[in-house]
């Protein structure tokens, strides 16, 4: 049957390539604080509705979807105890305040990292190359204008890299993204979008393909494209909507990267097109021939 528990289920399956690259890459303690954060996260669902005498079952596994994503969106070095704040912020200020799954306004996962950000934003950004020699995210280096250092796209798309946790392979999560579509879990309309704007947009902005390229590789473009851009609550429930959706988060991820104050835009483009959701839905919602409008 098609219920939220099946399809989450499906999204964890998803986001298991992008596990086994993190922990090959990163070493025991990615597999670690990904536990870590899916136990805070089903902990905090579950302490709330008690306390709220609401039914306590946790078993539409959205709470562990929510702990993955914001494990794969920190750094691999991030202490366990900043990951819980993000986990208790994700669940019990954006999803339960708001009435819980289906309710919230923003994907849990985004505004957990963006609290993160803020609040620890050095922890947040000590990268760690998979040789675990600390160093720059290859968009610090292309924002320091420093393309030589950068490694080969080859690398880039297996995940020999810095970055965060989950989203250095883009190999891993396009895996992900291509069992999401066979099981017609998510559709491509946003993802497509989203990463044709990002390119489209780059390449004539620096006039260099690879330039274009390594933009797409770099970041949490794939991961945010793929898992959280799609969620079901905070993303528009029509095609024409998700694809505005996706045309704006592409939008703002290259404005904030080209000219914004930090190198990476994907989070702060998804919360804002998350805003937008309900008038992108109603927008391009249609209605029958000669219905009034509503």
């Amino acid at each position: 049957p098609i219920d939220t528990q099946n399809l989450m289920r499906d999204v964890l399956i998803a986001l298991v390539p992008a596990m086994v690259m993190g922990v090959v890459f990163f070493g025991p303690r990615a597999l670690v604080a990904t536990i870590i954060s899916v136990v805070a996260c089903e902990f905090f669902e579950w302490a709330y509705r008690k306390l709220m005498k609401k039914s306590c079952a946790n078993k539409d596994l959205s709470a562990a979807v929510t702990g993955v994503l914001l494990a794969f969106v920190c750094a691999p070095t991030l202490p366990y105890w900043m990951l819980i704040i993000g986990d208790f912020f994700a669940i019990v200020v954006v999803k339960q305040l708001f009435g819980g799954i289906g309710r919230n306004f923003a994907n849990p996962a985004i505004v957990g990292r963006i609290v993160l950000f803020l609040s620890f934003s050095q922890a947040m950004t000590a990268w760690q190359f998979p040789d675990a020699v600390s160093s720059a995210t290859p968009l610090a280096l292309m924002r320091a204008g420093d393309m030589s250092a950068l490694p080969s796209l080859w690398h880039m798309f297996l995940g020999l890299k810095g970055g965060c946790l989950g989203e250095v392979s883009g190999l891993a999560l396009l895996l992900g993204f291509a069992y999401l579509l066979i099981r017609k879990v998510i559709s491509w309309h946003t993802p497509v979008v989203f990463v044709a704007v990002v390119f489209l947009l780059s390449w004539p902005l620096s006039g260099s393909l690879s330039y274009a390229l390594y933009q797409i590789l770099s970041g949490g473009l794939l991961l945010g494209a793929i898992f959280m851009a799609t969620d079901y609550a905070t993303t528009p429930s029509t095609n024409w909507g998700r694809v505005l959706f996706g045309l704006g988060c592409g939008l703002f991820t290259v404005l904030i990267r080209q000219w914004g104050s930090y190198a990476e835009g994907v989070s702060f483009a998804i919360l804002f097109m998350n805003i937008l959701t309900p008038y992108l839905s109603k927008g391009t919602r249609s209605k029958p021939l000669g219905g009034a409008a509503h």
